[in-house]
């Protein structure tokens, strides 16, 4: 800081230059400069900084602070380095034997001294076994005269300096890089920003109104309802006193809480969009590290950040990963996580209040989020960001498909009908994928060939065409689906089939598609029972053409008696138990997931329950082999095409039913 700006800083400013002159002077050179510094600056640097600040940067940059590079404490570390290591090197070296004058006289009057060499006063040699020695000997005149009567080989050195020299330049290296090392750490942490020892600063992403392709609500779709509610948002940041003239007050936090998928990240950046004002974006995860208190820093840097922006919006994505229930879970809560929340708590409706900013959090998991959080005055509003319906899905294709040349035979409204249960990720996904396949066939449109192979590629997974099938395995899985698909064909109430076949895709052999025709929201008991009917309708007939079982309908057995089981437990479908729910789940927040079910019931009611879900299934069997008997010759036909063509669309099977009818 220099002279002029520290005496105009304001006193936080201020306060925070006469530290770091504090530090400088008492933590970095402890026996150097704290003996040059006057005793005055020691006893009371504040107002010595405040008088002499301007003398002391001076010094300090011309000392080196400005003039110190990166490269050259590089070096200097380098060197340093190498010094060490060659010391260590030498260290490890044979060392002769230390031994006293005396002894040395009586070794070479003996005779065992072979040679010597002379430096001074220290004296080195070997004797006959080879052995070093080393001694110092007193100015004695008469020893070269007694080595030579000895016949002893004899070298003479010049003696060795002092080493003062040498020793002050390395022990100076060391304090300089020290110090180096010191001044950039120091410089690091002023100037922050994802530099070392900022690791409390916030991560958030800020998106500027003129920075960068702006999202508005014309690229949502499918949300209508949940666009509607968040318009308020939109007319507060545009015109404020809008609102507060007559008391009201803007929601301080919106929630937006939706399936994975179904746009909340983009339905919070068209909000910033159409607003018009920077938005903050972060990720829960990224409030959360090892060191105990970066999370509650991070929290309170990103609403200073956003303090200086207002009005803007700040967007927490993933909430859950930090907002999760305190004191929850086995062994405790998070204490690092738990002080990140209470942060946000106080930053979001604490003792000062955070005006002109809003909140925008998105989570698939409201459940286990804190109470405290949820509270009026936090997150005021809960948007729910649903699956698209027919309409909705057709206009988020209608969206994604805006930059892509469609061919004329291409029918949105067919394509959203076939896709229940698609969220806009989703869709998004079936039209890259078919602007994948048309672009590897070098065509200038996607025809409806492609979206067709490009849902079945999302909803099936891909073909693999290249597994190795014995002719057994083809004929097993071929009766099975067409188990799969005469049953759901003749069964009243079923969805209507939309494709069977027998090309691997995934981890399944075969494949057979229902697509309802309208939106189920309820199921009722007869749907139920239809679908079990149909899961059971592929092992049927196994029994009843192959005559023995296979390992194929294990997903489908497993799927009947979970749905059999929530019939009974949970949903109250049971004659014989009546409209009784059974099994109390335990749920442990902090992981998120339900780990066990109490049993309050008896082991006779557990009895009972065990035969209805048994009843339920077996009677859906027989159910589902009665007609396939009556109908053997179709399930032959139906078998024999898969065989032939693999794969067989809904027209193709009400063709071969009608003619298996006709016959």
């Amino acid at each position: 800081m220099s002279p002029t700006s520290y005496l105009t800083a304001p006193p936080r400013d201020r306060a925070v230059s006469v530290v770091f002159h504090r530090r400088f002077v008492n933590l970095s050179f402890p026996r150097v400069v704290r003996a040059m510094a006057p005793p005055f600056l020691l006893m009371n640097p504040l107002n010595y900084v405040i008088n002499h600040v301007y003398r002391y940067d001076l010094i300090f940059e011309c000392g080196g602070i400005d003039v110190m590079y990166k490269n050259v404490i590089f070096w200097l570390i380098i060197v340093l380095t190498g010094y060490f290591i060659w010391q260590a090197w030498y260290s490890q070296r044979p060392k002769p034997a230390d031994i006293i004058f005396s002894e040395f006289v009586e070794a070479v009057d003996s005779g065992t001294v072979t040679s010597v060499t002379i430096q001074g006063n220290e004296i080195t040699g070997k004797f006959q076994d080879g052995s070093a020695f080393k001694t110092f000997a007193p100015d004695d005149p008469d020893l070269v005269t007694m080595l030579r009567e000895k016949g002893i080989r004899i070298a003479a050195k010049p003696a060795k300096d002092s080493g003062l020299w040498q020793s002050l330049i390395f022990n100076g290296l060391i304090i300089l890089v020290l110090v180096g090392v010191w001044i950039f750490f120091m410089r690091q942490m002023q100037i922050g920003g994802g530099k070392a020892m900022s690791f409390g600063k916030s991560r958030a992403r800020v998106f500027l109104k003129d920075q960068g392709k702006k999202v508005t609500f014309k690229d949502v779709a499918g949300i209508e309802e949940s666009k509607e509610e968040v318009t308020e948002i939109i007319e507060f940041l545009r015109d404020p006193q809008k609102f507060t003239k007559l008391g009201g007050r803007i929601p301080k936090g919106v929630l937006l809480v939706g399936p994975p998928g179904t746009g909340k990240t983009l339905l919070a950046r068209a909000i910033a969009g159409e607003a018009d004002v920077p938005f903050f974006s972060i990720s829960g995860s990224d409030f959360v590290e090892m060191f105990v208190g970066v999370g509650a820093s991070r929290v309170r840097d990103l609403f200073m950040q956003a303090k200086r922006s207002t009005p803007c919006i700040v967007f927490i994505d993933e909430l859950d990963a930090v907002g999760r229930y305190r004191g929850a879970g086995l062994g405790g809560g998070h204490d690092e996580r738990e002080q990140t929340l209470n942060q946000l708590l106080v930053e979001m409706d604490g003792f000062e209040a955070n005006e002109g900013i809003i909140l925008i959090a998105a989570t698939n998991r409201p459940d286990i989020l804190d109470p405290a959080l949820l509270r009026p005055g936090r997150f005021d509003r809960q948007v729910i960001v649903p699956i698209p319906d027919i309409k909705g899905r057709e206009d988020i294709l209608r969206v994604h498909s805006r930059n892509t040349p469609l061919a004329d035979d291409v029918n949105l409204s067919i394509l959203a009908r076939g896709t229940p249960g698609f969220t806009g990720a989703d869709l998004e996904n079936l039209v890259n994928e078919a602007a994948l396949l048309a672009a590897k066939e070098s065509k200038k449109h996607i025809d409806m060939k492609e979206l067709e192979h490009a849902k079945d590629k999302v909803l099936m997974g891909t073909e693999r065409r290249s597994m190795i099938i014995s002719e057994e395995e083809k004929k097993d899985t071929a009766y099975h689906e067409a188990g799969h698909a005469l049953v759901a064909k003749l069964v009243p109430g079923s969805d209507p089939i939309h494709k069977v076949t027998i090309i691997p895709r995934g981890h399944a052999l075969g494949l057979t598609q229902q697509l309802p025709i309208d939106e189920r929201h309820i199921y009722s008991k007869e749907y139920l029972l239809v679908t079990i009917t149909t899961l059971m309708g592929g092992r049927a007939a196994e029994g009843l053409v192959l005559k023995r079982f296979t390992t194929g309908g294990g997903n489908d057995i497993e799927k009947a008696t979970e749905l059999a089981r929530k019939m009974v437990c949970e949903w109250g479908m049971s004659e014989a138990l009546g409209p009784l729910a059974f099994g109390q789940k335990e749920e442990q927040i902090f992981l998120g997931r339900e780990i066990s079910q109490h049993r309050d019931y008896s082991e006779q009611t557990a009895q009972e329950i065990d035969r209805e879900i048994k009843k339920i299934v077996m009677e859906c069997s027989q159910r589902a082999e009665q007609l396939l008997k009556k109908n053997i010759k179709t399930l032959h036909a139906l078998a024999k095409t898969l065989l032939e063509r693999e794969s067989l669309t809904g027209e193709d099977l009400d063709q071969i039913v009608q003619e298996g009818a006709a016959a």
